[in-house]
């Protein structure tokens, strides 16, 4: 697939990779960054690019942490176990990935000056956005300092990573998790819908979403099987509170999106700039696709392999073409 011609897309070729928490996204990924160009291209893709929005949900983590420590307010968590203080902040990670997305096509930026304030200023400006308090702008001068200091390598290494993904003539994967608490009723609050109408016009005019299927059980029983204790801002080994697994990820409304839609096999979305219809597919993992993935390369065996291989071929190629 080849997206560019004369300046004008002419295929999709942004993939937005949707599931709740350790379903097989990473692992997906993973597996996509293995291949050769002949295999990637069965699947309708090329040279793929990955964005994704957990990066930001560690650092978000990490700066209610270092707060706590001084005494100021969290912002984004009050702990390291409950969900999120402000239910906007799901739009502000959006805004943060359209940001990033839109990087792609700019010239590499200069290496900001002193990372920990750029971050800072990144999440003031995603945060008005989604319609929040941006907060640190305003916050006190010396507590903001040590704050930009404490998060600097983190926001470095962020800002590393980016320059690294900086060429828009492949496919861009777009990764992100959403969901509603056990029990919920449609529509979610913050779901995938919500997030969708967050996106930049410019990428859903460009997208599909291949959608990645198991139930919130299997979602929670896998989440705990791949935590590793240092592994909080490993994409493949974090783990997830189990109070936020089921109060965020208990339930999600991609189903109900996907019943909903005016046309079979697509999500509707209804955004400012106007409606997007997005085709849609679900790789079927709940019986467990992609776990072997986690493990070292030369180890995949290769009845898992091509299982997984036919599977993406069945969901993906339809999409991309």
């Amino acid at each position: 697939m080849h997206a560019w011609q004369h300046g004008e897309v002419t295929d999709r070729d942004v993939l937005l990779l949707l599931a709740l928490p350790a379903s097989g996204k990473s692992e997906i990924r993973r597996y996509l960054d293995h291949l050769g160009e002949e295999a990637l291209g069965e699947l309708g893709i090329v040279a793929p690019t990955d964005l994704d929005d957990y990066p930001y949900v560690h650092l978000m983590r990490r700066t209610s942490q270092e707060l706590r420590a001084l005494g100021a307010d969290p912002v984004f968590f009050a702990d390291d176990e409950t969900p999120m203080l402000e239910p906007r902040d799901w739009g502000m990670l959006v805004h943060l990935l359209n940001e990033d997305f839109d990087s792609l096509h700019d010239p590499p930026p200069h290496e900001p000056g002193h990372a920990g304030f750029w971050l800072l200023h990144r999440f003031d400006r995603a945060r008005s956005r989604a319609g929040a308090r941006a907060p640190f702008a305003g916050m006190e001068i010396e507590t903001r300092r040590r704050l930009a200091e404490a998060l600097d390598g983190g926001a470095a290494a962020l800002a590393a990573a980016l320059r690294n993904k900086r060429d828009p003539r492949g496919t861009i994967i777009i990764e992100f998790a959403r969901g509603g608490s056990e029990g919920a009723d449609m529509p979610l609050p913050f779901g995938y819908e919500y997030s969708l109408r967050c996106l930049d016009p410019e990428i859903l005019r460009r997208a599909a979403v291949l959608y990645v299927w198991v139930t919130p059980e299997e979602s929670r029983r896998r989440n705990r099987e791949r935590a590793k204790p240092d592994g909080d801002a490993s994409i493949l080994f974090h783990g997830v509170p189990e109070i936020v697994m089921r109060h965020d990820y208990g339930t999600d409304d991609m189903a109900w999106l996907l019943e909903i839609a005016d046309r079979p096999g697509t999500i509707r979305v209804d955004h400012p700039a106007g409606t997007f219809r997005l085709p849609a597919a679900r790789f079927d993992n709940r019986r467990d696709l992609t776990s072997f993935l986690r493990g070292d390369r030369t180890e995949w065996p290769d009845e898992a392999r091509h299982l997984l291989h036919a599977e993406l071929r069945r969901t993906l190629s339809s999409l991309l073409r």
